[in-house]
């Protein structure tokens, strides 16, 4: 009876060392690269590497714009040029001052109220408009509002042209190119005295013969002028 009991303890212990040694053994697990490692248990870090999932990225603004943007600039045609004729209303005044109607001198100047000059040519209007009110307030009067009107904007072709007629100002222009807005020369035009004759009467002759080699001699035409292509005495 005690060899048996001896017997089972000992069957006992063997068994309990070999589940013991399974345990551990299933415990293991072998890479891909043949070296074994530590399976992973879940809940608890393992050896491995772990990737960790990116925060996804910030929403941005995709309309936001910067505060340094510059500001837009105005074309050729929205500036004021020699020959533009305008009208400037003085309002806001203790007393009623009737508007003014000018014309952009030769000289890029319009005179107003108790004869001030301003220079016009190569401004916009809103530009010019500050820089009245600047002049008169608080040197002449305590407020003032003005307010610049541009008129239609034309010049004029007439004489030995295929349609004579006015023109609408666009733009740059010359000699040339007026005469071109206007069909061209007829075959009786003298193209060596052409006038050009100036908003305030001022008289110019150009040589479109020498112009078309020379661009310098083709002069620049601005609103209110006129070209005028004599006839051809031969």
């Amino acid at each position: 009876m005690t060899k048996l009991l001896k017997a089972i303890a000992c069957w006992g212990t063997l068994c309990g060392a070999a589940l013991v040694l399974s345990i551990f053994t299933g415990c293991t697990t072998t890479s891909s690269d043949g070296g074994g490692a530590f399976a992973e248990v879940p809940g608890m870090p393992g050896s491995g590497t772990v990737s960790a999932t990116e925060p996804a990225a910030l929403p941005t603004d995709a309309t936001q714009t910067s505060s340094n943007a510059a500001p837009a600039i105005p074309s050729r045609s929205d500036l004021l040029s020699i020959g533009d004729a305008i009208k400037v209303i003085f309002s806001d005044l203790p007393i009623l001052v009737p508007p003014f109607e000018e014309r952009v001198k030769v000289d890029g100047t319009i005179t107003l109220l108790q004869n001030q000059t301003f220079n016009a040519d190569g401004k916009s209007r809103g530009d010019l408009e500050k820089e009245i009110r600047a002049r008169y307030v608080p040197a002449i009067f305590k407020n003032l509002t003005v307010t610049i009107q541009p008129q239609e904007r034309f010049y004029f072709v007439y004489g030995e042209v295929k349609i004579p007629n006015r023109q609408i100002y666009l733009g740059r222009m010359t000699v040339l190119k007026a005469i071109a807005s206007s069909g061209g020369f007829t075959d009786f035009a003298d193209k060596t005295k052409v006038r050009l004759i100036r908003a305030d009467g001022t008289t110019q002759i150009v040589n479109c013969k020498k112009a078309l080699i020379d661009p310098r001699m083709d002069l620049e035409v601005f609103p209110g002028d006129t070209v005028h292509v004599r006839r051809s005495i031969w």
